[in-house]
């Protein structure tokens, strides 16, 4: 079996994906002192959408130490949202100040923030393999102990073992999908076409930098703005109004902007500055989120609709989690399958718990209140805040007393360390 120059074949940790997912993961693990491999199939950077993040995003990459440089790098500011939404349509607007300890997350061109998370995990002492594809994972008596894969151009293949490998192959899904089945979230079975514009007009005064989300009867667009005078713009619809009269997507699309207010009004003297790109039925929960040797973190373990930007931010937050976990199963590996069922409950309860508020946001005959009130059911029952800052903490994904954002394994730890009765 050939060898990579410099690069060892046995690891703590390999981690399939180099994503903000698994860069944050690595990273994170790297930083603690532990031996990291990432695998990418992809050269960075490389093109991804999901430009807008949100305050949660904020944490992980505080603790990477880079969030001074999204400033220098020009990423611009995101302190809210404008939406018009609900009853009538009738527009309103958010601000993240009201919702905790971050006032602002960045919209981004992704291929550039990418970049830089998975810099900053080779920065930190983790190796980064991209034109890299994992074929399989390597098993023995049944746990997962590596992955084999290929390099572009070459012939053959190479190995590489770990104690634990993580699934960050996003939508790929490389061993969830091969060790898991996957549960469709039917109410978010869901179809998007978006592009891109340049010479656009920006919303007015303190909504200059705000994510604009545009509900219309069958559908809703977002406009996110890139730099000064570009913005990504995407509608979302179900998979059932599409092709209906024999309309393509890029014709729905033009026939709902001229439907729309402010969207309409930005795009007025806009040009179309890129081609167009769809993705469907992408809103999805792995069964399983851990196994004997292998745990999933970000899109190979649940995504749910883009409705409030969350994915980045879930998917960082979930692999800064995973590394405190890791690293205590590294030096306890008698816990890792409490320690990981641990991390993969509260994961998907965080998860699940922004996905129930977004298919009930999709009810559009409600007024911004109800939006409000709903968002404190769910995060703040006692009512120890104003509706409206619950639903500004819950789109931010920051809801502070979720399991997810406070697992402790020191129950575990303690239980391990005591010798087994004779």
């Amino acid at each position: 079996m050939p060898t990579l120059f410099g690069v060892p074949e046995e690891f703590d940790v390999i981690v399939i994906g180099g994503g903000p997912a698994g860069a944050t993961t690595a990273g994170l693990l790297a930083k603690r002192g532990h031996q990291v491999l990432v695998l990418d199939k992809e050269r960075f950077p490389r093109y991804h959408v999901g430009e807008s993040l949100i305050p949660a995003f904020m944490r992980p990459m505080e603790e990477l130490g880079i969030t001074e440089r999204m400033d220098a790098r020009g990423f611009e500011r995101k302190y809210g949202g404008t939406l018009v939404w609900g009853n009538k349509q009738v527009p309103w607007n958010f601000s993240f100040i009201e919702g905790g300890a971050y006032e602002y997350a960045y919209h981004t061109r992704r291929a550039d923030m990418d970049s830089m998370i998975l810099d900053r995990a080779r920065e930190l002492g983790a190796y980064i393999i991209e034109d890299a594809t994992v074929k399989e994972p390597i098993e023995e008596n049944g746990r997962v102990t590596g992955v084999r894969y290929t390099l572009r151009g070459v012939d053959g293949s190479y190995e590489a073992r770990a104690k634990l490998v993580v699934d960050a192959s996003g939508q790929s899904r490389l061993l969830s999908r091969r060790y898991s089945e996957v549960t469709w979230h039917e109410e978010l079975r869901n179809v998007a076409v978006w592009t891109y514009f340049d010479n656009c007009e920006r919303l007015d005064g303190d909504e200059y930098t705000n994510i604009l989300i545009e509900g219309l009867d069958n559908g809703w667009f977002w406009a996110i703005p890139i730099d000064k005078g570009t913005i990504s713009v995407g509608y979302v619809t179900r998979s059932s109004h599409v092709g209906k009269d024999g309309e393509s997507l890029q014709e729905l699309f033009a026939s709902e902007v001229e439907r729309s207010t402010k969207l309409k009004k930005m795009l007025a003297g806009a040009n179309q500055a890129a081609g167009w790109r769809t993705a469907r039925d992408w809103s999805y929960t792995s069964e399983r989120f851990h196994g004997d040797g292998w745990v999933c973190v970000g899109d190979s373990a649940a995504f749910v609709d883009p409705l409030f930007s969350t994915g980045v931010a879930l998917a960082t937050l979930a692999g800064s989690v995973l590394s405190k976990i890791i690293d205590q199963v590294m030096a306890h590996p008698g816990i890792e399958q409490e320690a990981l069922t641990r991390y993969a409950t509260a994961y998907r309860g965080f998860f699940d718990e922004i996905r129930s508020f977004v298919e009930r946001f999709y009810d559009r005959t409600k007024y911004k209140e109800f939006y409000y009130s709903l968002a404190q059911e769910m995060v703040d029952p006692e009512h120890e805040r104003e509706p409206s800052g619950d639903f500004v903490q819950l789109i931010s994904g920051l809801s502070g007393k979720h399991p997810m954002l406070n697992l402790h394994l020191d129950d575990l730890i303690a239980d391990a360390a005591v010798p087994a009765q004779a």
